[in-house]
């Protein structure tokens, strides 16, 4: 992820926890959890990287003294140049997005990292482990986790056409709105799984654990019937699965879209991932195991009734 933080890659602590166990390979994690950063709701510490000696609200919101003193001495059809029109008549600075960025920037590197990321979150007033933080990253096309580039900032901010907090905590409806729509869900669905892989190890498969993670996130605003069963199916792991694949992930949308909730309608003759197979057998079995249960208890029952009414 960078040279200063270990890559979020567990789901207790990528998606929210404060914990940062290891897992059982071994492989560290970072200590404080988000989807792009730390842990919500954390204290500030002052030594936590490079800080604004404002609050990044009062630093940016008309405009720094800096960027006053700057517009009296550029020429003026420079400064119009440095600024671009939303379609709105709102406008945003790229120079102001800039400011925006460096007040998060890690001192190493020229990117926002943990710390920054912790307190970028922190400022936007979001919890790094919610479903906002997620759609926020998939809008700025954030290639890690608890990472973004300053291309990435300063591109998604335009996109946005946001060159503040205020502006970026705005869009949060409009973002959440428009993730709703079946095209953009399906590009936000297959963006998840990008993200939540480790692109410096090369990873081509999500590990088990934070495949549930993010479909738990992903599903967040419109969750599918068969979604608790299919996250209970993978934590039994009756199939001995470890990593997810990208068919895997990709067919499992279709499949919330084409197979209904009682699964009547599945067949193995079609196109499934073999996974699918074995959850719809997985499926069937335990609904058998549970209605034997409930007429055993409904017999059990009807016989206590019956020997109460004999009794004298």
């Amino acid at each position: 992820m960078g040279q200063c933080v270990t890559k979020c890659k567990n789901p207790s602590s990528s998606l929210g926890s404060k914990n940062g166990d290891k897992d059982p390979s071994g492989k560290a994690h970072c200590k404080k959890g988000g989807v792009i950063g730390g842990a919500g709701g954390g204290v500030y510490k002052e030594d936590a990287g490079p800080v604004c000696t404002k609050s990044a609200i009062d630093l940016l919101a008309n405009g720094t003294k800096k960027m006053e003193e700057e517009s009296r001495t550029t020429p003026s059809h420079l400064e119009e140049s440095r600024k671009e029109s939303a379609p709105d008549g709102e406008e945003f600075s790229v120079p102001r997005i800039e400011v925006l960025f460096g007040c998060y920037k890690d001192e190493l590197d020229d990117a926002i990292l943990e710390e920054g990321m912790e307190r970028f979150c922190n400022d936007l007033c979001v919890d790094p482990a919610e479903f906002r933080v997620l759609v926020l990253a998939w809008k700025f096309q954030a290639a890690t986790m608890c990472k973004f580039t300053r291309k990435e900032f300063v591109e998604g901010c335009k996109a946005l056409r946001a060159d503040s907090l205020e502006g970026i905590c705005a869009r949060f409806p409009c973002m959440l709105l428009e993730a709703r729509t079946e095209d953009n869900f399906k590009d936000l669905y297959r963006f998840t799984f990008q993200f939540g892989l480790d692109s410096e190890e090369g990873q081509r498969s999500l590990h088990r654990d934070i495949a549930i993670a993010l479909w738990r996130l992903v599903f967040t605003q419109d969750s599918p019937a068969i979604l608790e069963c299919w996250l209970d199916f993978l934590t039994e792991n009756p199939s001995g699965v470890k990593g997810i694949s990208r068919d895997t992930w990709n067919m499992f949308l279709n499949f919330t879209q084409v197979i209904g909730p009682d699964l009547s309608n599945y067949s193995e003759d079609e196109a499934w991932p073999s996974l699918f197979d074995t959850f719809v057998d997985w499926v069937v079995e335990r609904r058998k195991r549970e209605e034997e249960s409930r007429c055993t208890q409904a017999l059990t029952g009807s016989f206590e009734t019956a020997e109460g009414r004999a009794s004298p």
